[in-house]
């Protein structure tokens, strides 16, 4: 099988690999590389099927957390944004020995809104996927609007995501159809009340696509875990609120050593 597309940066003692969200590819770290690169050994992937990682179709979690994991240093802080904090998560449990900590930003174990849980709409993503086939540029834009949408930098914000995604060959329908299978179907809440590896979570408050509410419901149910709510921030608060954004990871780092 195809390897993935994987660049090593920075000089810090300590690995962290960033796992991008739907849609993107590792150019969405570029606001932040910058800054922690000077503390971290940056390890920046493009999912399989996003990006320069090309030859791929759709992939189960499993397969994509394998696939990235055959390529990872042997031991890291993992780092994922929205569908990249499932593929973290996945990796955590799987191989939790490789695994300093986790760190999901804007991320849900469930995205699927469900009674008592709330997320996005099943008939929303089921949308997305229909629209993809019909206008397959229009509705990444509008996923991509979506993201920043309520910030007050949210224009700005959402150009940002933009530019990266252009930058790059768009990644197939198929795989994009995928991703999004995933965000309507995987649900690990179960499975995360037994992981054993340090783990934070990081919320945008203005989100529209993990709400709030999910980060108190799993306060309580992951008790072994933190959370922390960017003010101000939406679906990209590395994005919105970069210097916030390393401050707290950094913050994290410190505690671990």
């Amino acid at each position: 099988m195809n390897n993935i597309w994987w660049q090593t940066t920075g000089e810090g003692d300590c690995h962290l690999v960033l796992l991008h969200g739907w849609g993107l590819n590792a150019q969405v770290w570029d606001c932040i590389t910058p800054e922690l690169s000077t503390h971290f050994t940056l390890h920046l992937v493009d999912l399989p099927g996003y990006g320069r990682s090309q030859g791929f179709g759709a992939l189960t979690l499993d397969e994509m957390a394998r696939l990235v994991q055959a390529q990872a240093p042997a031991r890291a802080i993992w780092l994922g944004w929205s569908l990249g904090g499932l593929v973290a998560s996945r990796i955590a449990l799987d191989a939790p020995q490789r695994v300093q900590a986790l760190v999901t930003v804007a991320s849900s174990p469930c995205f699927s809104a469900h009674q008592d849980w709330p997320g996005i709409k099943p008939d929303v993503l089921s949308g997305f996927q229909q629209q993809l086939n019909e206008d397959f540029q229009r509705t990444v834009e509008r996923f991509l609007a979506l993201q920043t949408l309520g910030t007050e930098s949210a224009r700005q914000d959402a150009r940002k995501l933009k530019s990266a995604v252009l930058a790059l060959p768009m990644p197939p329908t198929e795989v994009l159809n995928g991703g999004l299978e995933l965000l309507k179907t995987v649900d690990l809440r179960e499975e995360l009340t037994a992981l054993q590896v340090p783990f934070l979570r990081l919320y945008g408050a203005l989100d529209g696509l993990v709400p709030r509410k999910v980060a108190a419901l799993l306060d309580t149910a992951l008790p072994q875990s933190q959370s922390l709510i960017v003010e101000k921030a939406a679906h990209a608060p590395f994005i919105s609120h970069p210097q916030l954004f390393c401050e707290t990871l950094l913050s994290l780092t410190s505690r671990l050593s």
